[in-house]
């Protein structure tokens, strides 16, 4: 008999069962793959791991802007995808020692719900059954793959996220059906190597959701270094290496690739494990849940992007926290007000709190400050000839900090203090006497501050 069973080993299982094993739960983990889930292993990590490597490439060919030359640069793509693995084998063993130490047992295998008794929650996996008082779905999602025509004739030339992290050989031409967060990444990637990169966006701007604007200058900039948009453009078919759009006027048009990425989005994964057993309540293709992610029955929570809620990695963890926390004894509830968003490209982008557009959809009165990243002398110093831009909205009644997005590097590694800003509603005053270490790039936060 367990305090608490979980299904999924991801970033809401791992770290739910970290903290309930730490708290002293008993806790049985459940993981059919390798434990870190789709970030750690198909997402994330590596393909971080990936646009490191070619953030290194990018400056080390552009080094003579800084006064550095080299004879001649050079990249192994074996090597880089070996470095990859090498640091994802790493991470998952890190993760498997956690459990270790939080004496959690964990089970290879794929789980299934059994039912619910007085007992508890039965499960079964590998010829085994197991008893737990509580039941934590971490699922998560998989790959979307739209019904388009042609798609699954196509073969191995069309790839998910988990298919292109296992090439061993750089495809000369890449076309990616997808503009969003996926989708830039492994265009940035691959554009940086050198690879011929067409990104195919039903939407009229990519990274949609994002502030339109800074993913507009993201655009330029990758423009200019040759990656093609086609944008308002639906796909309607697929030819073996040829995607065939509609482009914004009706007109026919395609573009041809030695592999394509199909990144459109994600969907949670409710199938397949006896959900259905429970009589847990679905809502838009996700877990229903509330504040505290507990499920319409008793004991059974979820947390993660099986929720179809906020399909992040961070948002998993912290929702697990609250699992967790809630079982106990300490009363907690998942806020998604302050929930981080990054694009990992080469300038990075980072934004958190409300956009200028979601601010007016909402009816909340705001003003808002930019300022180009070269206020800040760390970024001159750092990015020659770098485009940036930081804006930052306020409370138009009360000047608490709403939302701060972000164009620049590095974005991903400020934008934790305008997350903190928002948690704690901090003011335009408050947010002023804080001191900023100088000289670092996060001083743009209060120079834009400052502007309002």
């Amino acid at each position: 008999m367990f305090d608490l069973a979980i299904i999924g080993g991801g970033p809401a299982g791992y770290v739910a069962a970290e903290r309930a094993g730490a708290k002293g739960l008993g806790v049985v983990l459940f993981e059919k793959r390798e434990l870190g889930g789709v970030c750690l292993n198909e997402g994330c990590i590596p393909t971080k791991t990936l646009l490191y490597s070619a953030k290194v490439y990018d400056t080390a060919v552009h080094g003579d802007k800084y006064g550095i030359s080299a004879k001649e640069v050079s990249f192994d793509f074996g090597k880089i995808v070996d470095r990859k693995n090498k640091v994802v084998r790493k991470l998952v063993a890190g993760v498997g020692a956690k459990m270790k130490a939080g004496k959690v047992t964990v089970v290879k295998g794929a789980a299934t719900i059994q039912g619910r008794s007085a007992a508890g929650v039965e499960l079964a996996c590998n010829g085994e059954r197991y008893l737990a008082a509580n039941l934590l779905v971490c699922t998560g999602s998989e790959a979307f793959v739209p019904p388009i025509p042609g798609l699954k004739e196509a073969g191995d030339v069309v790839l998910t996220n988990r298919e292109i992290l296992a090439l061993t050989e750089q495809p000369k031409r890449l076309v990616i059906i997808g503009g969003g967060v996926i989708g830039m990444e492994f265009a940035s990637f691959f554009n940086s190597l050198g690879t011929e990169v067409t990104v195919v966006e039903m939407l009229p701007e990519i990274l949609g959701g994002l502030d339109p604007e800074i993913s507009a200058m993201l655009r330029d900039i990758y423009a200019k270094r040759g990656v093609r948009f086609n944008l308002s453009c639906r796909v309607t078919e697929v030819k073996g290496s040829e995607v065939i759009f509609t482009t914004q006027e009706g007109a026919a048009a395609s573009a041809t690739g030695d592999k394509i990425l199909v990144s459109v989005g994600r969907r949670p994964v409710t199938g397949g494990f006896g959900l259905e057993a429970l009589g847990v309540e679905l809502n838009k293709g996700g877990i229903k849940v509330d504040s505290k992610l507990r499920t319409n029955v008793p004991n059974v929570y979820a947390a993660g992007d099986v929720t179809g809620f906020s399909l992040l990695a961070h948002t998993a963890s912290r929702e697990g926290e609250v699992v967790v926390n809630n079982l106990t004894g300490r009363p907690d509830t998942m806020r998604y007000n302050a929930i981080p968003g990054v694009v990992y490209t080469n300038p990075e982008v980072a934004g958190v709190g409300l956009t200028e557009e979601a601010a007016k959809l909402q009816g909340v009165a705001y003003r808002v400050a930019k300022l180009p990243m070269a206020y800040a002398g760390r970024f001159v110093a750092e990015n020659e000839g770098g485009t940036g831009l930081c804006k930052v909205l306020v409370g138009e009644r009360y000047g608490e900090v709403l939302g701060v997005h972000m164009l620049g590097n590095p974005s991903s590694e400020m934008l934790y203090g305008a997350c903190m800003a928002i948690e704690q509603e901090m003011t335009l005053r408050e947010m002023q006497e804080v001191v900023f270490p100088h000289p670092t790039v996060s001083e743009i936060f209060k120079e834009a501050i400052f502007e309002l």
